[in-house]
């Protein structure tokens, strides 16, 4: 019996974590729900590792510690974004987990072949920077791709200056490096068809990621 209720305590720490933001509670904010629904999915991912109440522990810091949250100044970014790429082809998402994205296609960020910026990107990097200093909690992330044109041995280290690239024009503008995180994925993650020129010129392109952590 005592093996059953120790085996049976992890689940009921997630399955409370999750009963709280389900419960509808009126006193509680934005931040502390997602906190909430964090530490449950994070204790029942605890008990998938092992069956042991230091697993869901485990499980339950890192859920409430990697959730974002979708905030009112989240909501306007998106809106300030949207309108500062109006007509561009940049296409501004909100993702399942609540970050802003924005992916930026060939044409408008880097030549073939080349990471330097071009200069219809600027004003979009340059909106994008304004206010990140008021938003503390927030997070960059940013993604290079290229299509499948030449080897890896070229496409990969590409990626990788594109995303450095677009990270050091928004140091430049006042953001903090340490928020900044860069990864480039050479040709490996198409969006569309590179048979064709329209497909390669999609799949030419950055993605740059905002989030917010729940304080």
């Amino acid at each position: 019996m005592k093996t059953l209720l120790t085996r049976s305590r992890p689940v009921l720490v997630g399955l409370s974590a999750i009963l709280v933001l389900l419960s509808g509670c009126e006193n509680m904010t934005e931040a502390q729900r997602s906190a909430a629904i964090g530490a449950g999915v994070g204790a029942l991912a605890g008990v998938a590792i092992g069956d042991s109440g230091k697993s869901a522990a485990i499980g339950a810091g890192v859920g409430a510690l990697g959730g974002y949250i979708w905030s009112t100044q989240m909501q306007k970014k998106k809106a300030e974004m949207e309108q500062a790429t109006a007509g561009t082809g940049v296409a501004v998402t909100q993702t399942a987990d609540n970050q802003l994205k924005l992916s930026i296609p060939s044409d408008i960020s880097f030549d073939t072949g080349s990471a330097e910026i071009k200069p219809n990107l600027r004003p979009i990097l340059d909106q994008f920077a304004q206010g990140l200093s008021s938003q503390p909690n927030t997070e960059v992330r940013i993604i290079g791709h290229t299509d499948s044109t030449g080897s890896d041995a070229i496409n990969n280290p590409l990626s990788v200056n594109r995303a450095a690239s677009a990270r050091n024009y928004l140091v430049a503008r006042g953001v903090n490096s340490q928020r900044i995180q860069i990864d480039g994925r050479g040709s490996y993650e198409p969006i569309a068809d590179n048979y064709t020129e329209a497909g390669r010129a999609r799949n030419r392109r950055i993605e740059i990621f905002l989030a917010e952590r729940a304080r």
